[in-house]
């Protein structure tokens, strides 16, 4: 890309759609500029606890794709092999709005950036975009790298300028930018300096350690600005550059001072065109800032359109999505998209609210997928779940008394730690279920699992299962590596002959939780399971919840055929 992409930036259009999915732009030129980064994929599986695998990474790319934030950073390819297969199948499938990212380091220090390995891993890997992050503190640059400033500006420049002679896109992250700002101002220009005139997109401001203020980032993103417009080095580099004249600037910021989603907020205020985040805030240490806040914020409050009306319905839904995937309890109390965020107990709260929402609403909960609703009452509940039956084509009954009772059966469900946020599957069935539509596939007698430890240390499990399939008795018994496997490709021999279909299911994810750790190992645990048809791109999730884990396990299982073969059957 010539150095004008900046310039040309907002003119990207999704297919089918303005350059942000909107009816109309907004008068001030900036809210057509300005571009949402996510590094969920990279920096948010930096939360404690969290490993993602190459398929929890897809599906999850795939969504914020569909929610059509600008760009997703996908990984680390120089250090980890599933990131940059991750990129490689991205490319090859394709994505419709969002532009792929790769993370990498400037050069080592004293070696040419052409025999530095991790550059050539970046040049090489499948992602049009690399974003390099550098020092851009004295102390930082002295103590942590153990050089001096001047090869420290050197790795900046030639780094970037390396990669774009090898075709890619550059994104600078400058790292712990505001402490430097605070300690030497004019290094912290220098290193922004030396990337932006290596042909660097952005400069991209980062709030490292997370102690920022929102008036210190306020400050620092408005004083920097003015200081790189006025910078005799760009002046002249601009001369003969013109669409660069105006250094373009991002930001990224931690949470550990609680002011992410507002550092960012102030960072834009001032004049930043580029916002990184990630999905609910998931970070290291106490996390980054929410990128779903922040963009519900800009568009609803503020007046930016960067996705259209449809995406930002799916808010709530990526917002539980990813939490599952990442094996995560989604917080009920998160802004906006806490299942809690528009909830209203009785009282003054529920009256008023009955009677004109705004008055406890400060937006249409709609809006981003959420709904409102009153404790006491089940009237919200019941239209989440005709919204939920209709999306999933299981009708619902018409009488309000059966509609009121098969509310309660799914209320009753989610409090025994049933969650169907990521499994679809399971709660059509039940739907279904309740509403005496589903004729089941198969009837359990009974099945057993076998576990075996052996003494050259291998442990082999072997299930067996008794089952009825229209009318016949089938006994069938598998082996795997575990006992869920073992009950997998036993129950898969028993109904094969009459279900020829479930050759092509797969089971691509398997999950548990405790949900209650106060019994230990006795503790009710649940179980989600996500199965996909290899003959087409279909997939689904299920879920069983149980004291026993075989039985959580199985009734998962159960639930992922059935919907398998049903599903398959309507096409």
């Amino acid at each position: 890309m010539s150095t004008g992409s900046v310039a040309s930036e907002s003119a990207r259009k999704k297919p089918g759609e303005d350059s942000r999915g909107a009816s109309s732009q907004p008068e001030d030129p900036q809210k057509n500029n300005l571009v949402l980064f996510d590094t969920t994929l990279r920096d948010g599986e930096q939360r404690e606890g969290v490993n993602l695998n190459i398929e929890d990474k897809l599906r999850i790319a795939r969504r914020l794709d569909e929610l059509g934030v600008d760009y997703i950073e996908g990984g680390f390819p120089a250090s980890n092999e599933r990131d940059r297969e991750l990129f490689e199948r991205l490319a090859a499938e394709g994505l419709k709005n969002s532009t792929l990212a790769a993370f990498g380091m400037t050069r080592r220090k004293n070696l040419a950036a052409a025999d530095d390995e991790g550059l050539h891993a970046l040049a090489v890997c499948a992602a049009p975009v690399i974003v390099l992050v550098g020092k851009s503190s004295v102390s930082q640059v002295e103590l942590i790298l153990e050089t001096n400033v001047e090869e420290n500006l050197a790795m900046i420049g030639e780094s970037v300028e390396f990669l774009r002679l090898q075709g890619k896109r550059v994104f600078f992250d400058a790292e712990h930018y505001f402490d430097a700002w605070l300690e030497d101002p004019k290094y912290a220009l220098q290193a922004l300096e030396a990337a932006w005139l290596a042909g660097a997109e952005y400069l991209v401001l980062c709030d490292t350690n997370g102690g920022m203020l929102p008036h210190q980032i306020y400050e620092a993103c408005q004083d920097t600005l003015a200081a790189l417009k006025g910078s005799a080095a760009i002046s002249s580099y601009a001369e003969g550059h013109p669409e660069r004249a105006v250094p373009a600037l991002g930001i990224h910021c931690h949470n550990d001072s609680g002011c992410a989603v507002a550092n960012s907020m102030e960072a834009v205020r001032a004049g930043v065109i580029h916002v990184q985040g990630t999905v609910n805030g998931y970070g290291e240490r106490v996390g980054n800032a929410d990128l779903l806040t922040i963009l519900v914020n800009l568009q609803l409050k503020l007046g930016y359109q960067l996705v259209s009306d449809e995406q930002l319905a799916g808010l709530t839904d990526l917002s539980h999505y990813v939490a599952e995937t990442m094996n995560i309890t989604p917080d009920p109390h998160h802004p906006f998209v806490g299942t809690n965020a528009f909830a209203h107990k009785g009282g003054m709260h529920s009256s008023a609210v009955l009677r004109y929402k705004p008055a406890y609403e400060h937006i249409q909960p709609e809006k981003i997928g959420n709904f409102s609703h009153i404790v006491v009452s089940e009237l919200a509940g019941r239209a989440a779940l005709a919204s939920k039956a209709a999306e999933l084509n299981v009708s619902l009954p018409e009488d309000p008394d059966s509609l009121a009772e098969l509310l309660a059966g799914v209320k009753e469900r989610e409090a025994n730690g049933y969650s169907y946020e990521v499994a679809d599957a399971s709660l059509a069935l039940l739907l279904a279920r309740r509403s005496n539509e589903l004729v089941e596939c198969f009837e359990l007698e009974s099945f057993r699992v076998i576990t075996e430890r052996q003494a050259d240390g291998r442990t082999n499990s072997e299930a067996t299962v008794k089952l009825w399939v229209n009318g016949q008795r089938f006994v069938a018994t598998g082996e795997g590596n575990g006992p869920v496997n073992a009950l997998d490709a036993a129950l898969r021999l028993a109904i094969t002959a009459n279900y020829p279909e479930t050759e092509s299911f797969e089971l691509s994810d398997y999950k548990v939780r405790v949900l209650d750790d106060s019994t230990g190992t006795g503790a009710v645990t649940r179980v989600v399971i996500e199965t996909r048809d290899i003959d087409s791109t279909r997939s689904w999730g299920t879920v069983g919840v149980s004291e026993n884990i075989i039985e959580a396990s199985w009734d998962a299982l159960v639930d992922a055929i059935t919907y398998g073969l049903l599903t398959s059957s309507r096409e």
